[in-house]
């Protein structure tokens, strides 16, 4: 084996580890969110959240002596990130709040497929038959989950759609986003579009404010701390190793994701559920197997 194999297998694992990391950051940020909604209206959860993150990612960006304004920033597509950057988040915490924390947590693991779509539709990339073929069995393993021909649907499972569409143009709007904006002013900038969307919400939602009490004010340094934790190992994992070694480690948010919605919120899986879960992680996996040998 040559050094230049042992090399890149070590990063290829240490990139593993980080990106493991950050999926388990992120569904850890989920449930506290899902806390913090039980006592706080929705587009108070968004503001706060969104507050804190881009505090942090602000004092970052400032400390390693970047500029938080520039005009870049106001670049065509920062503004299109910006507006899936706050759909995405908004459906994505309404869903996380008012449905089942493991159904939102499938649902979402479906935009790696979406991006792919997107960037054979709007970046001309080139995505064969087969891949076409595992897109569309992947959405059929969301409609398996969300069941919308079933009796225990409900119009709310789509919140979780709208978020996972919404996260996934924010992706696509990243990829031409300007080289020169690091990934600290992206954070920074898309934990804004958190605030903007809870105010947006503000007017939809028509509940005052709530006091912020210790149990609330718990889950938001909760929710900040993972989050911004979780971002920063995603960028670091990706940053490491090899992409197409780190990206399946995305899929093990599933396994938190539903392990926090059973054990914290008693949740409980269905026959649909599994099978819906395995046709999205199915044809992720076999998207980006294609993608590396093809």
């Amino acid at each position: 084996m040559t050094a230049q194999v042992l090399t890149n297998s070590r990063s290829n694992l240490i990139s593993s580890i980080w990106m493991i990391t950050a999926m388990a950051g992120f569904a850890i940020e989920d449930a506290f969110l899902k806390g913090m909604s039980k006592s706080l209206p929705v587009w108070q959860v968004l503001v706060y959240f969104g507050l804190g993150g881009s505090a942090v990612f602000g004092a970052i960006s400032t400390l390693r002596g970047s500029r938080l304004f520039q005009r870049d920033v106001l670049s065509r597509p920062m503004l299109i990130r910006a507006f899936f950057e706050v759909l995405g988040r908004l459906f994505y915490v309404l869903a996380v709040a008012l449905t089942p924390l493991s159904s939102a947590t499938v649902i979402l693991q479906a935009a790696p497929l979406v991006v792919v779509a997107g960037a054979a539709l709007i970046f001309c990339e080139t995505v064969g038959w087969r891949r076409w073929s595992a897109i569309f069995v992947g959405m059929a393993g969301v409609i398996v989950v969300i069941q919308p021909t079933g009796d225990s649907f409900s119009i709310l499972s789509l919140l979780a759609v709208f978020g996972m569409l919404g996260l996934a143009g924010r992706d696509l709007a990243s990829r031409a986003a300007p080289a020169q904006l690091g990934t600290d002013l992206l954070g920074f900038y898309g934990f804004l579009s958190v605030i903007v969307a809870g105010f947006f919400y503000r007017f939809v939602e028509g509940v005052p404010a709530e006091p912020l009490s210790s149990d609330s004010g718990f889950y938001l340094a909760g929710a900040v701390m993972f989050g911004t934790m979780a971002y920063a190992s995603l960028m670091k994992a990706m940053r490491t190793g090899e992409v197409s070694a780190v990206t399946p480690f995305r899929y093990s948010r599933l396994l938190f994701g539903i392990g926090l919605g059973v054990f914290l919120f008693g949740e409980r899986l269905d026959q649909t559920m599994w099978i819906g879960s395995a046709l999205i992680v199915a044809s992720g996996l076999y998207i980006l197997w294609r993608g590396r040998y093809h």
